[in-house]
């Protein structure tokens, strides 16, 4: 028996996909009931009894813990401020970021978004398994984690959603260059790998033969509503997919620090990363780790430390000013990306956690997930979420927020 998801909407079933995974059994299909995993942790991991899915590498533990209460929009207050760290990837490597700044979140009291690579839950001797559309089977232009790191990555993902996390998908391949690349991928090239990556992540345990750690405690067929595509591109044909599936926000756009819309004639919130000021530069940059280090080193990172100090700064400068400009203004929510890389020694994961703290104790401020987010923005007066969209970049009511959404 098929389980039913968001896949079905494509009209790919679980066993077409199993024909799809090169090496696949029926044994592994997505309807079938697996035996209660041996560790029984999912007992630890929610107050209900875990239903387990598919092959037992996730599982339907009830609703999601650690979840904020946030204050709803009122004529003649000024909107809370929401500020969204987000994380393409999510490999837990040997640096260990995962880790670090799901305790710098713990810390703070914030959610975050982390942008799941379904190739990190797949190891590399199994790369046959992944076809990617418009290239080789088992290709891929981000490498194989290694077999340490997939663990880790599976294990820091649970543990993650427990507290409050959200889930969403980077894709796999990453392919961003050649004929090959996603910018070209019609809408049924992203079905197909939007079908990949929810399998692999479904199926860590076929591939691996792992028992001896938890299922992933959420449905992930539920949890998945939202992404940022690989050096965001291809987002035009992603978004009728996305729209079939049910997704409700897409982040794979650039745009401007002002409130957002939804994609037009979807359900589908376009929620962009915007360019923010960039202290020492006479243009603004886009608010993404990478970003910062291409306008300061290229596209590579620098063996010259001596610069590291000085370019730490500029990163950190350009976040607070980010939230500063909003905050003062018009409470445009600030979507930030980043990577877990220690490019240029770190500096830019040093600014992150130092924007994180400083930002959770600003007043009205929200660091929120994307999830959060668009919860917020659906429950919201339509009219008074208008009314912000007549705020520009900088521009705050005149008179104050007094006089907001007055008759």
């Amino acid at each position: 028996m098929i389980r039913t998801n968001r896949r079905t909407a494509l009209g790919l079933t679980g066993s077409a996909l199993m024909a799809a995974m090169t090496g696949c059994t029926a044994a592994s299909s997505l309807g079938d009931e697996a035996e209660p995993d041996a560790s029984k942790a999912g007992s630890k991991q929610a107050k209900a009894t875990p239903k387990l899915i598919g092959d037992g590498s996730t599982s339907d533990t009830g609703p999601q813990p650690h979840q904020p209460t946030l204050p709803d929009l009122r004529p003649g207050q000024a909107p809370p401020q929401f500020v969204v760290f987000s994380w393409d990837g999510g490999g837990e490597t040997d640096a260990h970021l995962l880790t670090r700044f799901r305790k710098v979140a713990q810390d703070v009291g914030a959610s975050m978004t982390i942008f799941l690579s379904g190739l990190y839950t797949l190891r590399g001797a199994d790369a046959s398994r992944y076809r990617p559309p418009r290239n080789g089977v088992g290709r891929s232009d981000i490498p194989f984690l290694s077999d340490e790191s997939v663990r880790r990555t599976i294990e820091g993902v649970g543990a993650a959603w427990l507290e409050g996390h959200e889930i969403g998908t980077h894709f796999n391949g990453h392919f961003c260059v050649g004929s090959g690349s996603v910018d070209n991928w019609s809408s049924a090239d992203w079905a197909q790998e939007i079908d990949q990556a929810m399998w692999m992540v479904e199926h860590w345990r076929t591939t691996t033969g792992w028992t001896d750690i938890p299922s992933l405690p959420f449905d992930y067929g539920k949890e998945l509503m939202g992404s940022r595509t690989p050096c965001l591109l291809g987002s035009k044909t992603l978004i009728p997919t996305a729209a079939k599936l049910g997704w409700r926000y897409d982040s794979s756009t650039t745009g401007r620090q002002v409130w957002p819309t939804l994609f037009e004639g979807t359900q589908v919130w376009d929620l962009p990363m915007p360019q923010i000021p960039f202290p020492g530069h006479s243009f603004e940059v886009l608010a993404m780790d990478y970003n910062y280090m291409a306008n300061q080193s290229g596209p590579q990172p620098s063996k010259d430390a001596s610069k590291y100090p000085a370019w730490k700064a500029q990163a950190l400068g350009a976040l607070m000013a980010a939230h500063e400009r909003a905050h003062s203004s018009n409470r445009a929510p600030l979507i930030i990306g980043n990577h877990f890389e220690q490019w240029n020694g770190g500096i830019y994961m040093d600014a992150v956690e130092e924007a994180m703290r400083s930002m959770a104790a600003a007043p009205e401020t929200h660091l929120v997930s994307f999830k959060q987010l668009v919860q917020w923005l659906d429950r919201q007066d339509p009219i008074l979420l208008q009314a912000l969209r007549e705020y520009d970049v900088g521009v705050a009511p005149e008179g104050g927020w007094a006089g907001f959404g007055a008759e």
